[in-house]
């Protein structure tokens, strides 16, 4: 039944007769609707034409010079009318042109960045994200978003770091792909945070040492220790020797849940605690507490997801999260979460850094109790 609402409206009551406010009704979903919807189903094909020029090494062979569909199908052993159709769809997302509209093809400045040899690169990110390793866990999601459990290990049948160790191309494609990540964040980091303070550098997970080699580069008067497993050092030498810095680095190995070096004035770890759930990444934090001297600060270099009452996240940090989700069990956290993490680790949260442009990075600070 309907009442009087105020000011002459009208309300809809229950059977009990307790008014409640009328819905809008929803606005009716138009072609612009369904066109944006329809760009995001497809997504996934944009992914793996972008996959597959990388693996074909399309960019490196048009880095040499512009070259018609013929020459790009012999150097690269395609065929040379299913080249000509993945050409078109590159082009058409912006990676490459036809500078003078004949069949001559050309990387655009988008392009350049799928090179191998590129100075800001994405070649081997977008070769490992189109992967099987892990195109096949993204095509379980909803498998983990019922189970709360990583796709992965439901396809693979094993922890994701574990098979990534098994399997020495993908290792090698995994330890590039993280460079590469690292590589758009050191100089960002090393500018936007001033580690001069600190003496011993420690990177806690630091891979190839990239990011270290900025931060020691940015700050001569610092020293530092590289740290990550055997595999993961793999090429830290020649990176640390190109950065020029390698008289001041020392290279350790080992496992950081069991422990991690000694001695060090600032504890860096940049995109490992995301990949961990919060047991396993209170372990690494309890390793790096027990290795810290009191006056030590531990530095996490993470995206920070707003609080549930605060902004819209950025798009990159959720499905960053939904990646670990499915990938690692890991997540990407808030700042109170972070700061709870923290604590349970004998660690006070005393900082966090506004976003360092044009990454999602943040500096969260923390100190021993």
């Amino acid at each position: 039944m309907t009442t009087p609402g105020p000011k002459g409206h009208t309300a809809v009551t229950d059977s009990a007769s307790h008014p409640t406010h009328p819905r809008p009704a929803p606005a009716p979903a138009g072609a612009e609707d369904q066109a944006r919807a329809l760009q995001l189903v497809h997504g996934y094909m944009a992914s793996q034409a972008l996959g597959a020029a990388v693996r074909l090494n399309l960019p490196d062979v048009l880095a040499e010079s512009p070259k018609s569909c013929a020459e790009l199908a012999a150097a690269t052993a395609t065929d040379q009318d299913a080249l000509r159709r993945l050409l078109r769809a590159l082009e058409t997302l912006g990676l490459v042109e036809r500078p003078d509209r004949t069949d001559r093809f050309a990387l655009t400045s988008f392009g350049q960045v799928l090179r191998s040899d590129a100075d800001a690169p994405a070649h081997a990110l977008a070769d490992l994200f189109t992967s099987p390793a892990v195109w096949r866990p993204w095509g379980e999601l909803h498998h983990s978003v019922r189970t709360g459990t990583t796709a992965f290990e439901a396809v693979f049948g094993m922890p994701a770091f574990a098979y990534i160790g098994q399997q020495p191309e993908l290792s090698a494609l995994f330890n590039k792909a993280m460079a590469e990540t690292a590589q758009g964040a050191a100089d960002v980091v090393a500018a936007g945070y001033d580690f001069s303070g600190f003496p011993t550098v420690v990177d806690v997970g630091g891979g190839n040492g990239t990011l270290l080699g900025a931060l020691l580069t940015a700050h001569p008067g610092s020293r530092g220790v590289l740290f990550d497993t055997p595999t993961g050092v793999r090429e830290a030498a020649k990176v640390l020797a190109d950065a020029g810095v390698a008289d001041r680095c020392e290279i350790a190995t080992g496992d950081f849940f069991t422990a991690v070096p000694g001695g060090g004035d600032a504890y860096v770890l940049k995109s490992v605690i995301h990949d961990w759930d919060d047991d396993r990444a209170r372990t690494v934090l309890r390793r790096c507490r027990e290795a810290m001297p009191g006056h030590a600060k531990l530095l996490l270099v993470e995206p920070v997801l707003p609080a549930e009452n605060g902004p819209a996240a950025e798009l990159s940090v959720v499905l960053s999260d939904l990646n670990m989700l499915v990938m690692a069990g890991g997540r990407e956290r808030t700042e109170a979460e972070y700061a709870a993490l923290l604590d349970s680790a004998d660690l006070e949260l005393t900082a966090v850094g506004a976003p360092l442009a044009p990454t999602h990075f943040q500096v969260l600070e923390a100190a021993p109790r």
